[in-house]
């Protein structure tokens, strides 16, 4: 196996894996790791609507009684989208970049990881993977299964790398700590249809959804916290679905997001929206995605930052910004800390990596890896 991650990049992205990732893409994983001495558990969990979704725990175990160090992933990426430059799953060398889909979000990660490992003995100490197929979905049945699966079999780490495309306008320049919890409310405001031209007979709901809407819209969550940047609730959809131009409709909905920081809970924030809509005659359905965590700056995040100054000569901003991650659910096992590529393309067409940052990302997660594995 080659311990070049531009050339295990490249054998990932080849691999079509819109979320939820299954199959050939495992299969590539699989056979990167074995030969490194990593037993490979792979499972399905989950039915549909949210399932079946593939995953893979893949274990080295070092002596009795060593440290476990666990760098976790994803091998799902989002849909590539029209007006690409070359084929999205048909990895391309260009000048000093590398094409395609997951390039940066984040199979070149999982890729530098992989790479380092070929010089990491297994002495040091146990070494797992936590890679799901589907992070960029509901995520109900990908690291939560996981998660289980390594209670099950009593492999839990003591720390845990998210190697998700952390820095921004260079490598290294961000780490994330922490995160805000997510949360998506369904606002429904029922009414009483009826002939535009006699409204005493009918009851219209859009007036008091509006209302709803900018009494939420006003709201002042929060200015922030130590760690955090402000809570902030915005409105993601609106929706009658009245073809009529006479019909004063039934039935009119709105849906909110709300990203928060560590002075509230999902719970709170439901509780408080479900009061502002019944207020108007409306009803709230919620679904919590996660909690706002940190782990607060320590050991952990100094020997990353450690790691990072030595390759690169860079002291990473510890943040917390950005959207939810799988290092939500992680974080209920052992400290977690997120490091990795650039993120200027995550998501867009023509999605790049520098090569020469997959090499420098390489040394850096080795750097990581065994000072965690020394304690």
């Amino acid at each position: 196996m080659s311990a070049d991650p531009v050339v295990l990049t490249e054998r990932l992205i080849d691999c079509p894996s819109v979320t939820p990732a299954t199959g050939s893409v495992f299969d590539t994983l699989e056979a990167m790791v074995a030969p490194l001495g990593f037993t490979v558990h792979r499972f399905i969990a989950g039915e549909a609507p949210d399932g079946p979704v593939e995953n893979l725990f893949a274990v080295r175990q070092g002596p009795a009684g060593s440290r476990h160090f666990a760098f976790a992933g994803h091998l799902d990426v989002v849909p590539p989208g029209q007006g690409w430059s070359s084929a999205p799953f048909n990895a391309e060398r260009r000048g000093e970049l590398l094409y395609g889909r997951g390039a940066v979000d984040m199979k070149g990660a999982i890729a530098a990881f992989v790479a380092a490992l070929a010089d990491i003995p297994a002495e040091a100490g146990t070494i797992s993977l936590v890679i799901t197929g589907d992070e960029e979905g509901p995520a109900r049945y990908g690291t939560v299964a996981l998660i289980e699966h390594m209670r099950t079999i009593g492999a839990l780490p003591d720390l845990c790398l998210v190697g998700e495309p952390t820095s921004v306008n260079r490598l290294g320049d961000m780490m994330k700590i922490g995160r805000r919890g997510s949360v998506n409310i369904w606002l429904t405001v029922d009414g009483a249809q009826g002939h535009v031209a006699y409204p005493h007979l009918a009851d219209n709901p859009i007036p008091r959804l509006v209302a709803m809407l900018a009494e939420l819209d006003a709201l002042v969550l929060d200015e922030g916290s130590e760690w955090f940047q402000p809570s902030n609730l915005e409105v993601t959809d609106l929706a009658v679905g009245n073809p009529a131009t006479n019909v004063i409709p039934a039935q009119a909905r709105a849906r909110l997001s709300i990203r928060f920081n560590d002075r509230h809970t999902g719970q709170s924030l439901v509780d408080r929206v479900s009061a502002i809509a019944a207020r108007h005659g409306g009803t709230a359905e919620a679904v919590i995605s996660g909690e706002s965590f940190i782990t607060l700056p320590g050991a952990f995040s100094t020997l990353i930052a450690q790691a990072v100054e030595a390759e690169t000569g860079v002291t990473p901003e510890l943040s917390t910004t950005g959207g939810t991650s799988d290092a939500r659910f992680l974080r209920a096992l052992c400290p977690v800390v997120e490091f990795g590529l650039c993120n200027a393309t995550m998501h867009k067409k023509d999605e790049a990596v520098a090569m020469e940052d997959l090499h420098v990302l390489t040394r850096i997660y080795r750097r990581v890896a065994l000072a965690a594995l020394a304690g």
